[in-house]
């Protein structure tokens, strides 16, 4: 005859907790809620509060000082939910409101209160950010890293021969990693195609959205005979009013050294001469990407010779607070002139520095040489 183990709980008790529907609904908060995720660390911290504030209470406030607390919802900010952050500020007063009763108002100063207090409010801002973004912890700066690391990637040319050089200098507003300047190429054989892009504002403001079309101006790059075009029909579809975009895309034969360029709203390629040692403004012109439904770009062909080379940059490179346009050209060529002669990888660096010095925007160099 079989007998059945006892059970863990007495029935007695189990029919008590069963009535008792808060206590059930706390253990499935907990278990299946939105605190199930990050609830050991919450556990932890609260736990680590709780301890802080007996052992400063009972022990030594300078052993265990009060102001441990702000460490405490500093890592809450970092790591918790915006619900379980919230669980744990309510800890944290409790903490605070019992030394206060215990040691008297004076152990918990105007200074320690509202740097608590200052602290909290930047952590729910922080879990509320990451709450919108769908992330936990630090993974949503894990994220634009990322993002930024794969823009620099497809921001560089493509293996050229040696009989070819290629330089790329970017320079974003402030020292941002992110910026509205960007650059999509590729290699398919003998041909490159190389699009360097403005996007209207500077720094972080327009990285965000250059972010967005590096992805899709380099999906059409080389997928199209149009490139151009296809972007600007891309742009025109979009909906609201999101800023002017310019570009300028070279078509280059590694072969024979001839090249296509077409521009939509870009500031002018120029290109140096090696027979004359002088730099040439190319009448490849066309309207800014998005403004009118059908594209149409006036483009500039020639052949690339021995010693020659081709100069793209962005607006940012020749602008400047009241100074006009052209005089920002004449001066990028006069400093051409003078460094680049020297050496066109060396020399690329140098004029960037050169001439954005003085002047806090985001500004690209591309620079194609045959040697």
């Amino acid at each position: 005859m079989s007998t059945r183990p006892a059970p863990l709980i007495p029935p007695r008790l189990r029919a008590v907790l069963v009535r008792v529907p808060l206590l059930v609904r706390l253990v499935r908060f907990v278990r299946r809620g939105p605190l199930a995720r990050d609830r050991n660390l919450l556990i932890t911290l609260t736990l680590v509060t709780v301890v802080v504030g007996l052992l400063a209470a009972q022990v030594s406030t300078e052993w265990f000082s009060p102001s441990l607390l702000i460490l405490v919802t500093l890592a809450g900010g970092l790591q918790l939910r915006l619900r379980s952050l919230v669980v744990l500020l309510v800890a944290v007063s409790v903490s605070l409101g019992y030394l206060a009763i215990t040691l008297g108002p004076g152990s918990v100063g105007v200074g320690l209160a509202v740097t608590i207090g200052f602290t909290a409010v930047l952590a729910l801002l922080m879990a509320r950010t990451r709450g919108k973004l769908g992330v936990q912890g630090l993974r949503g700066d894990a994220m634009l890293l990322e993002l930024r690391d794969r823009l620099r990637s497809q921001g560089e040319l493509p293996p050229l021969p040696k009989d070819w050089g290629g330089k790329v200098v970017l320079k974003q507003a402030g020292g941002s990693s992110f910026g509205g300047d960007f650059l999509v190429s590729m290699r398919e054989g003998d041909q490159v195609d190389i699009a360097l892009v403005d996007v209207s504002g500077k720094g972080v403001d327009a990285g965000t959205r250059a972010l967005l079309l590096s992805g899709t101006f380099g999906g059409l790059l080389g997928s199209v005979d149009d490139f151009l075009p296809a972007c600007n029909a891309y742009l025109h579809r979009q909906r609201g009013d999101e800023g002017f975009v310019t570009a300028v895309h070279v078509r280059l034969d590694l072969a024979t050294g001839a090249y296509t360029i077409t521009s939509a709203g870009h500031p002018p390629v120029v290109k140096f001469d090696a027979g004359t040692g002088n730099w040439k403004v190319a009448s490849a012109k066309g309207v800014v990407l998005g403004v009118v439904p059908d594209l149409h770009c006036e483009p500039e062909t020639g052949i690339l010779h021995k010693g020659d080379a081709l100069l793209l940059y962005t607006d940012g490179l020749i602008e400047q607070p009241g100074r006009d346009i052209d005089a920002g050209l004449d001066r990028l060529l006069g400093e051409a002139e003078r460094l680049l002669p020297s050496g066109f990888r060396d020399g690329a660096r140098a004029l960037v520095n050169a001439m954005a010095s003085g002047h806090n925007d985001d500004c690209a160099l591309v620079l194609i040489w045959r040697p």
